[in-house]
């Protein structure tokens, strides 16, 4: 995933100083384009929605006689037809794409991306964008993440941290836990009386990244290194993913999450915390700013998972140029404006993470919990369990489901996920 340390803090999240703009660049591709055709999957009121709605505006007054055909997409949508799409003469001219190995360092070893680095250079992307935002934009010619290209642009940054119900927790008489112990006593109480503790959707991410958390409260940065980069041999019969699958299934076992929710996607986890319904969420930041407007029937706060140093994050999704892109000086001039201060400003005000914002300018206190809380991770950015192998979210949900309905036990499920990540280590680069 990486190749150095990667050290996050408030002031680097933010990254201060403002991005360093040009006008519109040389390249040869859309000169004359008089449409930009964009895509991405945040929901409007999300923080990364609105402040791609107020860019589109901006971009739009900047672009006099230019047209931007938006098209909402969801995840799941653009994950599942990316190499389809990308391909084809309907590709648009810029979207916004998962990073990772199994993601964007696929389809950029596929031929599928533009190559952004003269952009990148020319633009001021690789200054405003620190060492370790910039792992996940850049890849080598294996496909693997930390290399010497750019083939994306990050704008925002993400984690996955724990929401809780303020009034249920009240209400039962349950602290905020500081360590695994106290937050599987605090679950235990929940049950007790007769509440499920923890939302999920197991059709999506939610399940496996919780199993992968878990694994994460046994594991140190070099285990991360080995599975997100290769550098050594997994074992997934090690400590790490054994407790990460056993203690999932013992979850899911003792009530803490309802079996029901095996079918569920990850919206139905959200609501079903919105709603009041449940007491915990384990998931990502890019929920944030929607609790923020939804959840107005308690009150709720975050914390981290307790019991580790090591948490799910990255910078967030990109914005990616696909290679047959008709527009593409377009979609380089999108890209400055998602990183200029008052989008960055508004993003960081409105519940997401920006990297390229005025800290005086975040004045939102539910934002600067949210930037604390990323800020308290430190070195502590492990990425995502699916991005090592082509389609491992797929194998990764499947598994997790398999624990979810007890179709299969913590070793078999090991063995499964075990295999197409054996073999994407040793077919990396070929």
């Amino acid at each position: 995933m990486f190749t150095r340390t990667r050290t996050v803090a408030v002031a680097v999240a933010l990254a201060l100083a403002a991005v360093g703009l040009v006008g519109c660049g040389d390249d040869d591709s859309g000169d004359d384009a008089k449409t930009l055709k964009l895509w991405h999957y945040e929901s409007e009121n999300s923080a990364m929605g609105i402040a791609w709605a107020k860019a589109i505006e901006q971009f739009k007054a900047s672009h006099p006689g230019v047209e931007v055909v938006f098209e909402a997409k969801s995840f799941e949508q653009i994950r599942q037809s990316a190499n389809m799409i990308l391909n084809s003469k309907d590709a648009p001219d810029i979207m916004e794409y998962n990073k990772g190995n199994a993601s964007a360092g696929l389809l950029s070893k596929q031929g599928l991306l533009t190559d952004l680095s003269d952009e990148a250079d020319k633009r001021g992307w690789s200054r405003s964008l620190n060492a370790g935002l910039a792992t996940t934009a850049k890849y080598d010619k294996r496909g693997v993440m930390g290399g010497d290209r750019w083939f994306g642009v990050p704008n925002y940054a993400e984690y996955v941290e724990v929401y809780y119900n303020k009034d249920l927790f009240a209400k039962h008489n349950v602290a905020v836990p500081t360590t695994l112990e106290q937050f599987t006593a605090a679950m235990d109480t929940f049950k007790a009386a007769g509440v499920t503790p923890l939302a999920m959707g197991g059709a999506e991410y939610p399940a496996h990244q919780l199993m992968y958390q878990l694994a994460l409260t046994k594991a140190d940065r070099s285990w991360v290194e080995d599975y997100q980069l290769y550098k050594k041999p997994v074992d997934f019969k090690g400590p790490q993913w054994t407790y990460g699958a056993t203690t999932f299934a013992d979850w899911v076992a003792k009530g803490y999450v309802d079996k029901n929710t095996t079918g569920l996607k990850a919206e139905d986890m959200g609501l079903s915390f919105i709603q009041g319904k449940a007491p915990i969420m384990v998931s990502g930041s890019w929920w944030y700013g929607r609790l923020v407007k939804e959840a107005s029937g308690f009150q709720w706060g975050t914390f981290l998972f307790p019991g580790t140093k090591l948490h799910l994050g990255s910078a967030g999704n990109m914005w990616v140029v696909p290679a047959k892109a008709k527009a593409k000086k377009l979609a380089y001039d999108f890209i400055d404006i998602t990183l200029k201060p008052e989008i960055q400003n508004l993003l960081g005000n409105s519940g997401g993470i920006p990297v390229a914002a005025d800290a005086a300018a975040i004045t939102d206190p539910k934002s600067k919990e949210l930037i604390a809380n990323y800020a308290a991770i430190g070195d502590g950015f492990a990425f995502y369990p699916d991005w090592p192998a082509p389609a491992y979210y797929d194998v990764l949900v499947a598994g997790t489901q398999k624990l979810m309905n007890g179709t299969a036990t913590p070793a078999q499920v090991l063995d499964e996920i075990a295999k197409p990540y054996d073999e994407a280590a040793k077919n990396v680069g070929k």
